[in-house]
């Protein structure tokens, strides 16, 4: 049986995302926001959101960034305006599934009124812990762009210990950098002490922070604060890798002459066929379990 999939707007790994759900079986792909491509790069028809019945689709694939809260779908291969209507979610199907990388109020509410099923990609463990390869390799390309020492016996400071966290001191040690990461829970600190590193409560965090060459946040809470950036040195790098609008106090940062990043959606900036590849996976082996439960 097809299964009749509908991908709405999306940056470069949608490429390879597209490229790999195109090569199942049973997989008929329609494409909406990519008419700056050539047909031939994927090898599919670009359709006009009114071309699209959503009466007929068993999944809708949103941009990892989802939509506004007007319903606005952020695209990077078209010029056009694409919006999603509540009438439009109102006539998916039932059974229809829709993914998209994050979620907001309105598209929440618009699915649970229409009944649908939706899959915010990036709240799941798979994802975060797939995804977190090409980040900890970005913040690596960062470290080399931003400083004028070497990663080898640099002292980097990770703050936050999940599933970004872990990836990125796992390695930054590995390049041998002298590697402290800091983290609430009694857990994440005994880890953290049993992997070689040094582990530091979060509350401590500004003790420290005077012998860090790069400080890496994961926290997508203000926790890099004045009290921890005002003891960095002046060579610093503070890169944050945590979602807009990062956790760090990049104002105070600026003051003191402290270059701060937000490095925000680096699987997709210094991977996307990587990216691509991890979300057409994951997408793919969630539809199967639908269906073998249906």
């Amino acid at each position: 049986m097809n299964r009749l999939i509908a991908v709405i707007g999306g940056d470069a790994r949608y490429l390879e995302l597209i490229k790999q759900l195109k090569n199942v079986p049973n997989n008929k792909l329609l494409l909406c926001g990519f008419d700056k491509l050539e047909q031939g790069f994927t090898g599919l028809n670009e359709l006009e959101l009114d071309e699209l019945d959503p009466s007929t689709l068993d999944v809708v694939i949103l941009p990892i960034t989802g939509i506004d809260k007007n319903g606005k779908v952020e695209t990077v291969f078209t010029d056009k305006e694409i919006h999603l209507e509540p009438n439009w979610f109102q006539q998916l199907k039932k059974t229809c599934v829709v993914f998209t990388g994050i979620t907001n109020d309105y598209l929440t509410e618009q699915t649970k009124n229409a009944g649908v099923k939706l899959i915010p990609l990036l709240e799941r463990d798979d994802v975060a812990i797939y995804n977190s390869i090409p980040t900890a390799e970005g913040a690596i390309m960062m470290a080399f762009e931003q400083t004028d020492q070497t990663i080898h016996s640099s002292r980097v400071m990770v703050v936050g210990f999940g599933r970004v966290g872990n990836t990125v001191a796992n390695k930054f040690s590995a390049l041998g950098a002298h590697v402290s990461v800091c983290a609430r829970s009694i857990k994440d600190l005994a880890r953290i002490t049993e992997m070689g590193l040094q582990a530091i409560p979060l509350s401590k965090m500004a003790e420290y922070t005077s012998e860090c060459d790069i400080l890496i946040n994961t926290i997508p809470a203000l926790v890099v604060t004045k009290e921890s950036i005002q003891h960095l040195p002046t060579n610093a790098v503070i890169i944050d890798l945590a979602s807009k609008p990062g956790g760090t106090d990049f104002t105070y940062a600026k003051k003191r002459g402290i270059n701060a990043i937000l490095a925000r959606s680096l699987p997709g900036i210094v991977a996307p066929r990587t990216a691509g590849k991890i979300l057409a996976d994951v997408v793919n082996q969630i539809l199967d379990e639908e269906r073998s439960e249906s």
